[in-house]
C-alpha cells in the first residue's frame, strides 16, 4: 500500500476552497469591500499556482523515480464493509493537468476583475470551483475522485445560472442535467468494480497495476459493461459526438471566466479519467475496443469542424471547435489497437498532451472574445469588422491561439496533434486521415473567424473602442508564453507525460 503525507498536494487542492471561506466570512471592510475581495482572491490564486508549478518543478523525472509523488494518504471513511481513503498523488499524466488548472485558474479570476453583481459569490464559487478541478486530477481513490468530480456541478451551474447571459437558466440546467446522468453511469460502474469479489478497494494504483485486480477477479459486470459505463461518464464531459450538444448552449451564455475554467481544465476532466481509468484499469478493453473509440473520435473531428463552419456568433464558433479539437484524443487513444506498436506510447502521448495544449489555446480564445464583447456588446461575427486598428493586443492573442489551434509549427498544438497522427496512423490508417481532414477544415474556420472579426470593413460604430487593460493583458500573455513556450520547447510536457503513460503501455502488452 502506497502510505504517506506530504501536505505540498494538499494545501494546492485545498488553497482555493480556503480563500473562498475567507471571502464568505470576512467583512473586507466597507468602503472598498469590491476592491479588497476582488485583490484577495488575485492572491490565493497566484498562491495556488505557485504551488501548483512547485509540485511540477518537483516531481522528479529520474529514472526509477516512484511513479506516485506527494502522496497525501490516511482513511477517510473507516469500516469493514466500506473501506475508502483520502489518497491524493501525482504521476507523469496528472502533474502537467495541476499545473494546467492552477494557471487557468489565475487567468480565470483575473478576467473577473469587471463583475461588480455579487461579487462575494462570484469568487466563492470561482475558488471552489478550481479546487474542486485539481482535486479530480490528483484523487488516487475511486470514491473520492467521484467526490471532486461531482462537487465541481455546484459551481459550473452557479457560475453560469446567476452570471452568464442570454438563456443563461436553460444552459445551465442543460449543463447539470447532462453531466448528472453522464455520472449516473460512472458511479454504477464505480460500485460494481468494488463491491466484485477479490476486489474491495476503490485505491487506482492497486486497480491499475500489471497483475490488476480487475482482470484476475471475477466482476459481477463483464468487464466490457464496465468500460462503456465509466466511457459515457468521461464522454460526456468531453465531450464526444453524440453527447456534446450541452457544450454550445453552456459556453454561449456562460460568463467569460466559466467559459475558460469549463474549456480549458473541464472538459479535460473527461480525456484524464478516459486514460487513467478506460485505458489504466481495463487495458484488454481498450485495446479491444480502440477501433469504435477511433469511430468515435473521427466523427466527432469532422462534424465539429463542419458545424464549427456554420457558426457566426464567436462563443458557439469555439465551443464547436473543441468538440472537434477533443476527437483527435479519442483519436490517440486509439493506437492502442495495433499489437506492440512501438508508436502507441506516442499516440497516448499525443492525446495527454491535446488536453494540456487545447487547455491553454481556448482559454486564450474565450479571454479573448470576452473582451470583445465587453467593448462591442456582440458576438455576431457580420456585424463586427476592423477591429485589430482598435484591439491590437486582444487582435494579436487571437490570432496566435487561432494558429495553435490548427497546428501551426512552432505553437502548442503542432506537437500535440502530430504526436495524435503519428501514433494512430499505424493502428487505423485510413480513419486518421480522414481526421487529418479536421485540421484543413479548422485553418478554414479559424482565418475566416479572423478576417470577418479583426480586419476588412471597419466599422464607425467602433471607432471609440479601447484595447486591453493591464489587467486584463496580464493572462493573454501568461497563456501565449505557454503556447510559444510549449511549442518550442515541448519536451517539457512530452517527457512528464511519458512517465505516466508508460507504466500504462506496459500493461497493455502484458495483457495482449
Amino acid at each position: 500500500m502506497v502510505t504517506g503525507f506530504s501536505g505540498l498536494l494538499t494545501a494546492t487542492v485545498f488553497l482555493p476552497a480556503a480563500a473562498a471561506l475567507v471571502i464568505l466570512f470576512v467583512p473586507f471592510g466597507q468602503e472598498h469591500r469590491v476592491r479588497n475581495i476582488r485583490g484577495f482572491a488575485v492572491l490565493a490564486a497566484v498562491a495556488d499556482l505557485v504551488l501548483a508549478l512547485l509540485v511540477f518543478a518537483l516531481f522528479s523525472r529520474d529514472e526509477g523515480a516512484q511513479r506516485f509523488q506527494f502522496i497525501d494518504r490516511f482513511t477517510w471513511i473507516p469500516g469493514e464493509t466500506l473501506q475508502a481513503s483520502y489518497f491524493l498523488g501525482v504521476d507523469g499524466l496528472s502533474v502537467p493537468m495541476v499545473a494546467l488548472t492552477g494557471l487557468l485558474g489565475l487567468c480565470a479570476v483575473l478576467a473577473s476583475w469587471h463583475i461588480t453583481m455579487r461579487v462575494r459569490e462570484y469568487f466563492v464559487w470561482l475558488l471552489l470551483l478550481q479546487t474542486a478541478v485539481m482535486g479530480v486530477f490528483s484523487s488516487l481513490d475511486l470514491l473520492l475522485f467521484f467526490f471532486f468530480w461531482e462537487l465541481e456541478l455546484v459551481p459550473m451551474f452557479m457560475l453560469i445560472s446567476i452570471w452568464g447571459a442570454g438563456r443563461k437558466e436553460y444552459s445551465a440546467m442543460k449543463f447539470l442535467i447532462f453531466t448528472i446522468l453522464g455520472s449516473a453511469f460512472m458511479l454504477v460502474a464505480i460500485v460494481a468494480v468494488f463491491v466484485t469479489p477479490e476486489v474491495g478497494t476503490f485505491d487506482m494504483t492497486a486497480l491499475s497495476t500489471q497483475s490488476t485486480m480487475l482482470t484476475s477477479a471475477g466482476v459481477l459486470i463483464p468487464m466490457g459493461a464496465l468500460f462503456w459505463l465509466f466511457f459515457i461518464g468521461f464522454a460526456v464531459k468531453l465531450p464526444t459526438w453524440p453527447f456534446h450538444t450541452w457544450l454550445p448552449d453552456a459556453h454561449t451564455d456562460a460568463p467569460t471566466a466559466a467559459s475558460v475554467m469549463l474549456a480549458g481544465v473541464l472538459l479535460k476532466m473527461g480525456g484524464y479519467g478516459l486514460l487513467r481509468i478506460n485505458v489504466g484499469m481495463f487495458p484488454g478493453q481498450a485495446v479491444d475496443y480502440a477501433w469504435a473509440l477511433v469511430t468515435l473520435g473521427v466523427i466527432s473531428v469532422l462534424y465539429g469542424a463542419v458545424v464549427t463552419l456554420r457558426q457566426t456568433d464567436l462563443k458557439r464558433l469555439i465551443a464547436y471547435s473543441s468538440v472537434s479539437h477533443m476527437g483527435l484524443v479519442l483519436l490517440g487513444i486509439g493506437s492502442v489497437g495495433v499489437a506492440h506498436g512501438e508508436l502507441t506510447v506516442a499516440g497516448l502521448n499525443g492525446a495527454a498532451m491535446q488536453l494540456f495544449t487545447h487547455g491553454t489555446i481556448t482559454g486564450l480564445l474565450f479571454l479573448g472574445v470576452g473582451l470583445v464583447y465587453d467593448r462591442t456588446h456582440t458576438r455576431y461575427i457580420p456585424d463586427l469588422g476592423g477591429l485589430a486598428d482598435r484591439m491590437p493586443v486582444v487582435a494579436v492573442a487571437l490570432l496566435i491561439a487561432g494558429l495553435a489551434s490548427l497546428g501551426l509549427p512552432g505553437l502548442s498544438g503542432f506537437i500535440s496533434e502530430v504526436l495524435v497522427f503519428l501514433g494512430a496512423f499505424q493502428a487505423y490508417a485510413w480513419p486518421t486521415a480522414l481526421a487529418v481532414f479536421g485540421i484543413v477544415l479548422a485553418a478554414g474556420y479559424i482565418l475566416w473567424m479572423m478576417e470577418r472579426s479583426f480586419f476588412g470593413l471597419r466599422r464607425e460604430r467602433f471607432a471609440d473602442l479601447t484595447d486591453a487593460s493591464l489587467v486584463e493583458a496580464i493572462p493573454l500573455g501568461l497563456l501565449i508564453i505557454s503556447i510559444i513556450g510549449v511549442g518550442v520547447y515541448p519536451a517539457i510536457l512530452t517527457d512528464v507525460f511519458e512517465m505516466g503513460l508508460q507504466p500504462m503501455v506496459a500493461v497493455i502488452n502484458a495483457e495482449r
